[in-house]
Parts: C-alpha cells; sequence; structure tokens
C-alpha cells in the first residue's frame, strides 16, 4: 500500500538517503566531522539512556570483557549524546557508557549533538537493528516502531536492512503472541522457529498452552509444527487430523499463512483472513498489493 512519507528527522534523513542503511559509517562521518577540540570528557553520572532505548537486556558477560578492555585501552570511540534538562542523553554509545561504569571510570569522551525526540527514537531503534543482537521481540518492536515512524513498507524496510521480505513478514507476527510467550521468546526460552509457529495460530489459549508445552517437553521446531496444525495430535497422540477441507483448501491456507503471516481459513466459499488492529490490516493489504485511492 502507498503511504504519505512523514518528514525523516535529521537523524534518519541521512541515514535512509543510502540503498542500504548504515549505521556505522553514519556514526563515522558524525566523528570526522567533529573537531577533536569539541570531543569532551563529561561524568558518568550525567548521562543516562536513550529514553526510546529498545534494548531490554544486555549481556553481562559480554559487558565484563568489554570493560576489561576499557580499563587497558580506554574508550577509543566517543559517545554521541544530546543535552538534556537533567545532564546527557545517549544518541549512540549505550554499551561503551555501561562499560565504561563497570570499568570504573569517571567520565567518557563525548560528542554532543542536537537531536530531537524523534531523531533520538529513530537513531535508537536503527543502531539496536543493525548493530545489537536484540532478542526477537526486542527486533520485532524495534522494525514496528522504524515501519510506522519512517512510514516505509515492510518491502522498503527489508530492503534497508538486508533482510528478506518475509522474514520482516514473520518477525512482526511475534508482536501478536501473548504477552507470556513473548517473555519465553525474549528469554530465549522459546525459539524464533517455535515462535513464528505460535504466532500463526489464533486462539491466545491454545497458543500458551503448547508454549508451556514446548518448554517442559523440549518439542522440536518441527513436532511444534505438527501440533499446531493438528490439535488432535496433542489431545490423542493417536488420530491422524480430521478436516472437513479439502487437501486442496488444506495447501491453499497453508500458503496464503505463509504469506500473509496470519492464520487465514477457506470455507463455504468465502476466504477468512482475521486481523487485529488497523495497522494490522494496512499490513495485509500492503502484502495483497491492494493500493487505496488517496491516500
Amino acid at each position: 500500500m502507498e503511504t504519505k512519507r512523514k518528514a525523516l528527522g535529521k537523524g534518519l534523513e541521512q541515514l535512509f538517503s543510502n540503498e542500504m542503511i548504515d549505521f556505522d559509517n553514519f556514526e563515522k562521518e558524525i566523528i570526522k566531522e567533529t573537531k577533536e577540540s569539541d570531543i569532551v570528557e563529561i561524568p558518568l553520572t550525567e548521562i543516562r539512556s536513550n529514553p526510546y532505548q529498545p534494548r531490554t537486556y544486555f549481556d553481562e558477560e559480554s559487558l565484563r570483557e568489554f570493560a576489561e578492555s576499557i580499563k587497558v585501552h580506554g574508550v577509543i570511540q566517543p559517545i554521541i549524546v544530546k543535552k538534556s534538562i537533567k545532564g546527557y542523553e545517549i544518541i549512540a554509545g549505550e554499551r561503551r557508557t555501561r562499560a565504561s561504569k563497570m570499568a570504573g571510570k569517571e567520565t567518557i569522551p563525548a560528542i554532543i549533538r542536537d537531536f530531537n525526540d524523534q531523531d533520538m527514537m529513530e537513531i535508537a531503534l536503527v543502531e539496536n537493528i543493525q548493530r545489537e543482537n536484540l532478542n526477537p521481540i526486542e527486533e520485532a518492536e524495534a522494525f514496528d516502531k522504524i515501519i510506522t515512524s519512517a512510514s516505509i513498507t515492510q518491502e522498503e524496510a527489508a530492503q534497508k536492512f538486508g533482510k528478506s521480505r518475509s522474514y520482516i513478514t514473520n518477525l512482526l507476527g511475534l508482536l501478536r503472541l501473548p504477552e507470556t510467550t513473548k517473555k519465553y521468546v525474549s528469554e530465549g526460552k522459546i525459539s524464533m522457529g517455535h515462535a513464528r509457529v505460535l504466532s500463526k495460530l489464533s486462539d491466545t489459549e491454545e497458543i500458551e498452552k503448547l508454549a508451556k508445552k514446548i518448554i517442559e517437553e523440549g518439542l522440536s521446531v518441527r513436532d511444534t509444527e505438527k501440533i499446531a496444525s493438528n490439535p488432535e495430535i496433542e489431545k490423542t497422540n493417536k488420530l491422524k487430523k480430521s478436516s472437513i477441507y479439502s487437501a486442496k483448501h488444506t495447501i491453499y491456507e497453508s500458503v496464503m499463512r505463509e504469506k500473509i503471516g496470519t492464520k487465514v481459513k477457506i470455507s463455504a466459499k468465502k476466504i477468512e483472513i482475521p486481523f487485529d488492529s488497523d495497522n494490522d490490516l494496512d499490513r495485509i493489504l500492503d502484502i495483497l498489493g491492494v493500493t487505496i485511492e488517496g491516500e
């Protein structure tokens, strides 16, 4: 679906000017354009995280290793911050800041730049998507915000970040999972493969029940797919799936579910495609190539 592009903030304006987004180059350009005399040492006590930081978990072991390196070599690349009412907010360099605190440093080299709230959110999202090892839920939320914020399609997001369209579609599908199941995914108790299968189901109770079964019994993704496609297997573990649909309808449902990223039902000469919000409807119409005149 064609959408009107909102004016990008000066943060993403530079990032999105190229066919492929390169956050490392974006940060290097800021450092390159900054005079050495403009790089200042800022007390770590005056710095706080970007309020739009999508990452909620930082690997402690990795940070400790980084901290040891900083103790020996110092912070090689300055962080980028903006002045706020109380001190400074991080634009780029969250891990460097955390590791410096862990290393017992009192200050950190920084470049001060003026970015608005929209820029802060967009830059934090892009940095984390491209640079950090986000868990699937964090990544899904980050992509969802980028697509909404920058008014781009899933196809455009896929191209900008070097992903496949199906990868983005499957990832965003995870956001429809119940909160308890999303927590399992975030904690690594359920893999992306398992989560993808669960996201195709529409019944919340069924999803939560199967999620617990995956954890408790160590089900493989293949076993999960069998149960998800045939609830009767879970109940009897003997009966084959009984369906009122023809084999052809089952194949069509599977193909459409894979393309759209949500469960599709074909019956009584009609196709049912459920959606849970206006944004989800826009997503489905976009995948189907439906364009609304005037939008």
